[in-house]
């Protein structure tokens, strides 16, 4: 076991792995946050555009959507987020990380969209009558709770984003799954070992984040 996470560089692939997740995860849930006070706007147009962004997205395999992006945007249109100089596995795995931001923004947004229907009626209105418009409101009021209401949500669709950076080693990011397909290719008498060592990486990984925001969740449970 231990020759074969020397040899595919099992850990420095988990740490890719790890590296996806939390840049990710930043980034959907700055782009989650603006889409759901997108669909909670007073603006009709706002609130369409916000609730479009969540139909069509989430309803788009998340492939389809790195595929576009890498293949699309970067190869046959020329749009580079990472320097020119930059080899072609760090603009991988940039692109990589905006379509996984992209993609998962929008779990974000219903789950932030769901903390702040937790938020009573009377919270927006004593907001409003001592004078503060939508976005103090969302900013002072609304938003702090529904975060609250939201952390078991967002624990959940951050366990789903780390699970599905496996899906950017199509593009050629060296992130766990990539490992595994290459120590399957070039070692496949040890079909089941590599099988339960990237089963026991991706444990390790979630579990201790599924607990963690359980236990968050709980204490920071809003009482009504």
């Amino acid at each position: 076991m231990l020759d074969l996470v020397r040899e595919y560089d099992v850990l420095g692939a988990f740490w890719v792995t790890v590296q996806l997740t939390v840049y990710a995860a930043v980034g959907s849930l700055v782009i989650g946050t603006v889409i759901a006070i997108l669909r909670v706007s007073p603006v009709r147009i706002f609130s369409w555009a916000g609730a479009m962004y969540v139909n069509v997205v989430r309803n788009t395999p998340l492939t389809l959507i790195v595929f576009f992006l890498f293949f699309c945007l970067y190869q046959l249109l020329g749009w580079h987020l990472a320097p020119l100089s930059a080899r072609s596995s760090t603009h991988a795995f940039v692109w990589g990380v905006v379509g996984l931001s992209l993609y998962h923004a929008s779990f974000v947004a219903e789950a932030l969209r769901s903390g702040i229907n937790t938020v009573g009626v009377g919270q927006a209105e004593a907001a409003r009558s001592i004078g503060l418009d939508f976005g103090q409101s969302l900013r002072e009021v609304i938003l702090p709770q529904a975060f609250r209401g939201a952390i078991a949500p967002l624990g959940n669709t951050m366990i789903a984003l780390t699970k599905n950076t496996t899906v950017v080693s199509t593009i050629g990011v060296a992130e766990a799954s990539y490992a595994m397909k290459n120590a399957i290719e070039f070692s496949p008498n040890v079909l089941y070992l590599i099988f339960a060592v990237m089963s026991l990486g991706f444990v390790v990984l979630t579990l201790p984040m599924g607990v963690l925001f359980t236990q968050v969740s709980r204490r920071l449970a809003v009482q009504r």
